[in-house]
């Protein structure tokens, strides 16, 4: 994992995708910070912090669409698959490079909090629990492009699909307020979401006949329940979305002042996973 760990961070600041991956981060938090923290006077870097999510949306895409549509492109992925290195370590590897990639604007952001203390009151504590939530945050949006990068030869649709997706989750908390309440309304998007669901798989397994029995299960599962307790699916899809809505974890810290340590751990766990999932695709494809 060492090797393959190293072998990333020198590609991606020998390709110059590593150092304009960390300069246009940390620009963008400069002028931020330069705003609202130095000319408004502003005393919480965490505010400041909070106008560069939006930017992760367009910068992590970038870092990540070559981490494994690349691999398969040239086919250089067969050399990993069937290398001595377990698969996870490989996996691992690459997505700690991009992590480490991601740190060296957040230890950067350490600073200005400090710049802040030096001019006048501060909140030290704040702030840097906030540079903790943003980081975590971006490194969910890492996991997110690895996987899909996993999933594609090309690295354009990684990074579009990647910015989709990082983008649905950013406008979610808005999104909620525009979905149907009624049972009926949400019966149909949940047998939707789950055909979605069952395609992915066969996607991923290219196996007909599981992909057909999880489309059969879902779909008579969720005609028994709406025909037995339709009031089960009112607002269930706002209410499910709802515990999706990443960014309320950062904001708890930023603006909110609450040292959320739930929201760390919700964070924690979705790395897990979305790593667990990347592991799974290669798994297949090694298998297969």
């Amino acid at each position: 994992m060492t090797a393959i760990y190293k072998r990333e961070v020198h590609s991606y600041f020998t390709s110059m995708i590593g150092c304009i991956f960390a300069a246009f981060l940390t620009i963008i938090g400069g002028i931020y910070f330069m705003v609202y923290n130095l000319n408004s006077g502003y005393p919480y870097f965490a505010y400041s912090l909070a106008g560069v999510i939006f930017v992760l949306l367009i910068a992590v895409p970038v870092l990540s669409m070559k981490c494994f549509s690349e691999e398969r492109k040239n086919k250089t992925d067969q050399l990993l698959l069937t290398s001595p290195v377990p698969l996870f370590q490989v996996i691992l590897g690459k997505y700690l490079a991009m992590i480490t990639v991601f740190a060296v604007p957040c230890l950067i952001y350490c600073l200005f909090p400090l710049i802040i203390k030096f001019q006048g009151k501060a909140h030290l504590l704040v702030d840097y629990s906030s540079i903790l939530a943003f980081f975590l945050l971006g490194c969910i949006f890492i996991a997110v492009g690895m996987f899909l990068s996993s999933l594609t030869e090309s690295s354009v649709i990684a990074a579009i699909s990647t910015c989709a997706v990082l983008f649905f989750l950013y406008m979610l908390d808005n999104l909620l307020d525009y979905l149907p309440t009624k049972a009926i309304s949400n019966f149909i998007i949940v047998i939707i979401i789950l055909s979605l669901i069952a395609a992915l798989i066969f996607h991923i397994t290219k196996n007909p006949i599981i992909t057909g029995i999880l489309e059969a299960i879902f779909l008579i599962g969720n005609i028994i329940c709406y025909i037995v307790k339709s009031s089960v699916f009112e607002s269930l899809i706002h209410n499910l979305l709802e515990k999706f809505v990443l960014t309320d974890v950062f904001y708890n810290f930023a603006q909110n002042y609450i040292f959320d340590i739930s929201g760390l751990i919700y964070y924690l766990s979705l790395i897990v996973l979305f790593i667990f999932l990347t592991i799974q695709v290669f798994q297949k494809r090694r298998w297969s």
